[in-house]
Formats: structure tokens, sequence, C-alpha cells
């Protein structure tokens, strides 16, 4: 789900993350490989926001990558892996 500016800041007031800058030189990456979403990384990986219903007043975070051990870390896709992290997205119009 590709976040609005304005429910990109509701996001980041409820969650500790940040997120992947539009001129990231991986993004155009992510984007074929997941879609076109808002991408946040933290010390855990890399995540985005799902809908978990049809008016998208609700986003569940999901896992969709995690930092390994190499020397530097980088990050290892994996299978998407939903948390218990909801995201309230109906207060921004």
């Amino acid at each position: 789900m590709k976040l609005s500016s304005e429910k990109l800041n509701s996001v980041l007031e409820q969650i500790d993350v940040e997120v992947v800058p539009d001129d990231h030189p991986s993004l155009t990456k992510l984007k074929e490989v997941f879609g076109d979403h808002t991408f946040f990384v933290d010390d855990s990986g890399l995540k985005i926001i799902q809908p978990l219903d049809q008016h998208r007043q609700t986003g569940g975070l999901v896992k969709i990558a995690r930092w390994d051990d190499a020397d530097p870390p980088h990050l290892v896709a994996h299978t998407p892996e939903e948390t218990d992290v909801l995201i309230k997205l109906d207060s921004v119009h």
C-alpha cells in the first residue's frame, strides 16, 4: 500500500520506523519485487502496511525482509510475515 503524505505522518506517529525515501537506490528493485508500497525499515528488517479492510481504515504491519549477520549487514527477503501491529489509517483522508 502506497501511503499519502498525510497517512504516512499518521503512521510515523504510531510506530518507530524509518521510511525508505523515494530517492533511495534500492527503491526501484523493491517495487519490482514487492509492488508499489511505502517501505519502512527498523532494527528487525523491512516492512510494509497491508490494508485489513476494504475501506482501508486499518492496516497491518507486514515484515518482508530481515537483516542478516553479514558484514556489512544487508536485508534478506523472505515470505511475508504478518506482525501483531495494527495501524490506524482512518483518521486521515
